[in-house]
């Protein structure tokens, strides 16, 4: 386990990354060698595809780890079989499953300079390994990542990409329909020198949702910057259903309850505000079941209401068929409602096993 240890003070000056000589430790010509590396679990359906779309960069000099949670599907198979055919590849077993111990074990092997992290479910073009470290080299940015474009193939799916591309859907997550470059509080799969990584002491292996978000903000406290390009796209696999977007969801809105404990300077507007439409949307219903005060619960419903009819106006239009476009207005709510239900239990629960004392998730 790598320790991730206290944030550093934001008041610091970070010592920069220094620039990269343009070689790699082997001396070849191939460029610096980068680590690529894809945490896995039961990803039989997609895994074939990511390895080639990481196989097939024009940046060549690549070590490829698959850290996979001990599958019980075709996983590991399958990358054993691509490892067979490509020296780049292995595999490597992670016994504990969750995704930042399969990040640290990665850092561990890494014959590298350089981290690139690659989702299970996602595409990545020919020039992106190219691109990130072609950022990083300049020694500027402590951390690149770029667009996440969502996929769906399913009608809901369809729709829920659509809406994950909405401003209206996660506020100014920019890497989700961003088209400016600029610097940001998080990246998606980020790309990391090396150095940076093992100074903040890897991923925090107790932060088993959002440890992306986490690990980014100890970067940006050290005086770092990261940087969103929005040249960089990630075709990513999004949720087929609007169940389980609704569950995916109330993960994360459980994951930035445990950030925000241990770091609550790192709060903003967009994390607060589904956890407080949710609430105003509780009181609305207590208000709606008297009839003398059911007027004040449409009152409270209504300004989100509006958001969300906003929101589907302006997605619709990106889809193509009817059987589509009605999953959009779902999707808006179950994105919301999942966020701010999912924040709403994890801090009550905390609170319950402290006794009312705020939690410190970093000792247990």
């Amino acid at each position: 386990m790598i320790d991730p240890g206290p944030a550093a003070d934001p008041h610091t000056p970070a010592p920069p990354v220094s620039p990269d000589p343009g070689t790699s430790s082997s001396g070849d010509r191939l460029g610096p060698r980068v680590l690529a590396v894809i945490p896995a679990w039961n990803e039989e359906r997609t895994i074939a595809g990511v390895l080639d779309s990481v196989l097939s960069q024009t940046h060549r000099n690549l070590q490829v780890l698959v850290v996979d949670g001990a599958s019980t599907d075709a996983t590991a198979r399958i990358v054993e079989a691509v490892a067979a055919r490509d020296g780049r590849v292995e595999l490597v077993r992670n016994p504990d499953r969750v995704i930042p111990m399969a990040l640290n074990l990665a850092v561990d092997r890494a014959a590298g300079r350089w981290l690139v992290r690659v989702d299970a479910h996602s595409r990545i073009p020919s020039d992106y390994v190219e691109r990130v470290v072609g950022h990083l080299r300049t020694g500027r940015w402590g951390g690149v990542g770029g667009r996440k474009d969502g996929r769906g193939w399913t009608p809901a799916g369809r729709a829920i990409a659509a809406v994950m591309a909405s401003p209206f859907a996660q506020g100014n997550s920019v890497y989700h329909y961003g088209d400016e470059m600029r610097t940001v509080d998080h990246v998606p799969f980020g790309a990391y020198p090396l150095e940076v990584v093992r100074e903040l002491g890897g991923w925090n292996e107790t932060q088993l949702v959002n440890e992306d978000f986490e690990f980014d903000h100890r970067l940006r406290a050290t005086g770092r910057e990261l940087l969103f390009d929005p040249e960089v796209r990630i075709e990513w696999d999004c949720r087929q259903s609007v169940p389980a977007l609704f569950r995916q969801y109330r993960r994360y809105g459980a994951g930035k309850v445990q950030t925000l404990v241990r770091h609550p300077e790192s709060a903003a507007a967009r994390h607060l505000a589904a956890p407080g439409m949710v609430a105003v949307l509780a009181l609305a219903v207590v208000l709606l079941l008297p009839r003398r005060t059911r007027k004040w619960g449409l009152a409270l419903i209504a300004p989100y209401a509006g958001l969300v009819a906003v929101g589907t106006a302006t997605t619709v239009g990106r889809l193509d068929r009817a059987g589509e476009r009605v999953w959009v207005a779902p999707a808006f709510v179950a994105l919301h409602t999942g966020w701010g239900i999912g924040f709403w239990r994890e801090a009550i629960s905390q609170l319950r096993r402290r006794g009312g004392a705020r939690p410190d998730l970093a000792a247990s």
